[in-house]
């Protein structure tokens, strides 16, 4: 896996997909953690004489601009800090941000708009991530949280822009993984949790295999009870998840996992 340690950086416009899926609370950044274990690699890039562009996304506004989902709160946060001046583009991508990008200085940090404004970053467009490709020099994804995802901004894009590797939280996770699931310490307790089964079936199945148990939270644990015909009142359940007949997906659902799944809730 090749990681920072491997590119030259100096003076060229790197762009970095970073996770700022962060809560909000009347404007304003409520829970900066993900912010914090991006800093290590924006700040290292930084330091190497590196033009920033950061991209993310926020929430789910489904390829439509909405003004209360926009990164503002998580650049301003970001901004205090690293001690940086955080320019918000106007857009994720298009002449603005190309200007912008253009007269970027080396350890300036120009941050994108929330990339799901656009329609074709969870359809991994060809076409948007041409444009974010258009911007840099270099592509880093630092986004563990989001990695899994085939998005333009995760997936298309690293195969337009030659120079490319992992974030230090990226390869830090990756190598965590790695060890656990290659040589664990026993006993090993794997704990997933979020919003959707579907986001995540792999991985819970990979760790089927390894873990001596495995806990499922959050709204996660709702589709795994719906699957054993429990009832959840209102709770967050996608139906996507119990793998319903005529579900476009060939994936594996809560209703095929929770069959064998050796879980505690």
């Amino acid at each position: 896996m090749r990681t920072l340690d491997d590119l030259d950086v100096e003076d060229r416009r790197v762009l970095v997909r970073v996770d700022f899926n962060v809560p909000l609370e009347a404007g304003e950044v409520a829970d900066d953690t993900r912010i914090r274990a991006a800093l290590p690699t924006i700040e290292e890039l930084r330091r190497r004489r590196a033009r920033l562009l950061l991209v993310s996304h926020l929430g789910r506004p489904s390829g439509k601009v909405v003004p209360g989902l926009s990164l503002r709160p998580a650049a301003d946060r970001l901004a205090e800090l690293t001690g940086a001046d955080v320019t918000l583009a106007p857009g994720v991508v298009g002449p603005e941000v190309e200007a912008l990008a253009a007269n970027l200085l080396p350890g300036d940090v120009l941050m994108l708009e929330n990339a799901r404004f656009e329609p074709g970053e969870t359809d991994n467009d060809d076409d948007l991530a041409r444009g974010l490709a258009a911007l840099a020099d270099v592509y880093v994804n630092d986004a563990f949280g989001a990695a899994h995802r085939a998005h333009a901004s995760t997936e298309a894009v690293a195969h337009l822009v030659p120079d490319h590797a992992a974030g230090r939280l990226l390869a830090s996770e990756v190598e965590t993984l790695t060890r656990l699931l290659e040589d664990p310490r026993r006993p090993l307790v794997a704990v997933i949790g979020g919003a959707k089964v579907s986001d995540k079936i792999g991985v819970i199945e990979r760790f089927l295999e390894t873990a001596d148990a495995l806990l499922i939270g959050g709204a996660m644990c709702f589709p795994f009870f719906r699957a054993q015909d429990h009832e959840i009142g209102d709770s967050l359940c996608a139906e996507e998840d119990l793998g319903r007949p005529g579900w476009r997906s060939t994936a594996p659902s809560a209703r095929t996992a929770a069959s064998s799944c050796r879980a505690t809730w």
